[in-house]
């Protein structure tokens, strides 16, 4: 387990990193309502989600590794908001951090890192929406300027009962 002092590269994701990204995701899936998806992923399912996030362009994939063994901390990812194309300089953002990596600044070193890739880029504004409760992500969110907008309420059900996802946006 890295130590509360190990350095921390941040870095675009690449195909060599899917497993682990996949392992991480699926903690999410299988342990909280922080994603709404309820089935674990294979890394091969999970291959075209990866392949949407190249290195350029305003669908990015950051990805935190422990400098010293690269092993994968955490990821952060900008993808598109909806699909139409008028929504297609918005973009929907997320971090998930590996269970064991917790509280040590992961989120805000991948979310530097993502909102610097995306300057420049065709990018207005982004959305984050956050399954309640949540504190530590809305911390996040509003360290980096986002804004609540909004509550859709008990609009996603796992584990036998309803969530709320309260919306956030940032002005890119």
């Amino acid at each position: 387990m890295p130590t509360e002092h190990t350095e921390v590269q941040v870095r675009p994701g690449i195909e060599d990193d899917l497993k682990s990204l996949t392992a991480i995701y699926n903690h999410y899936v299988r342990e909280t309502a922080i994603t709404f998806d309820t089935a674990i992923f294979t890394p091969e399912e999970r291959r075209p989600w990866l392949l949407s996030h190249p290195e350029d362009g305003p669908h990015r994939l950051m990805v935190a590794t422990e400098a010293e063994t690269q092993q994968i901390l955490g990821y952060a990812t900008s993808g598109p908001y909806r699909p139409k194309p008028a929504y297609a300089t918005s973009v929907e953002v997320s971090v998930y951090v590996a269970p064991d990596a917790g509280r040590r600044g992961i989120g805000t070193l991948l979310y530097d890192a993502l909102f610097r890739a995306l300057t420049g880029e065709d990018v207005h504004r982004a959305y984050a929406g956050i399954a309640q409760p949540n504190e530590a992500s809305e911390r996040l969110h509003a360290r980096f300027g986002f804004r609540f907008v909004g509550t859709y309420r008990e609009v996603g059900r796992k584990f036998g009962r309803y969530w709320d996802v309260a919306w956030y946006e940032k002005e890119l």
